[in-house]
């Protein structure tokens, strides 16, 4: 599974960061190293939303206090399905 947090400028102030320190902690908590590759990539043209993250090309707009449920919902959840 390849996970893809946007890193640009409108996405870093709404919290960017924070989600990938989250999903960082969470994807090795859960020890889905060797499952789950997490990347950064610049602007993804939805700037208007939270935070752009693409799962395997699915978008979803995440906050830094969403990053669990998100993790849980749509990683956890098709990792271990």
């Amino acid at each position: 599974m390849k996970v893809t947090v946007c890193i640009g400028s409108s996405c870093h102030i709404k919290g960017s960061r924070q989600v990938v320190t989250q999903l960082q902690r969470l994807i090795t908590q859960h020890n889905l190293e060797e499952k789950v590759t997490l990347g950064g990539t610049f602007c993804m043209g939805q700037c208007q939303k939270s935070v752009c993250v693409t799962v395997d090309d699915a978008f979803h707009s995440v906050s830094p206090e969403t990053v669990e449920e998100f993790f849980t919902n749509h990683i956890f959840a098709k990792v271990r399905g």
